[in-house]
């Protein structure tokens, strides 16, 4: 299988992100699916704001991309990258899959929790 899994998955990244360039996820009738979690209950899940942080940084607002989801600017970003990071160099060199061990998934469940908590409290 080699690297087809996540040069797909960076593809699919890309594709995305092209498509954001294109189309605002802000309006109403935006194209961009809204979260369920939200739709549903009006709770904001740490990834929401997600698309549209995305969407702002892709078009270089900052600001915007940092009051629409700043956990996931500073810390999941980096994070999914490093993920990726992992998974690429474990498949060019024919390795097994790295697992996330509990020193990275529970903070990060940790910190997940938290931002939920503090994001739907306060607002």
């Amino acid at each position: 299988m080699g690297v087809r899994g996540p040069v797909a998955v960076a593809v699919g990244a890309v594709a995305g992100c092209v498509g954001l360039l294109v189309v605002d996820p802000n309006g109403p009738s935006s194209l961009w699916p809204p979260c369920p979690l939200f739709a549903l209950t009006g709770i904001q899940c740490p990834a929401c704001g997600s698309t549209r942080m995305v969407h702002a940084l892709l078009h270089g607002d900052f600001v915007a991309a940092w009051h629409l989801n700043a956990v996931m600017l500073v810390a999941g970003l980096p994070l999914l990258a490093w993920l990726w990071l992992r998974w690429f160099r474990a498949a060019r060199r024919s390795e097994p899959t790295p697992r996330l061990s509990s020193k990275v998934g529970v903070p990060v469940v940790a910190l997940a929790a938290t931002w939920m908590l503090v994001r739907n409290l306060v607002a």
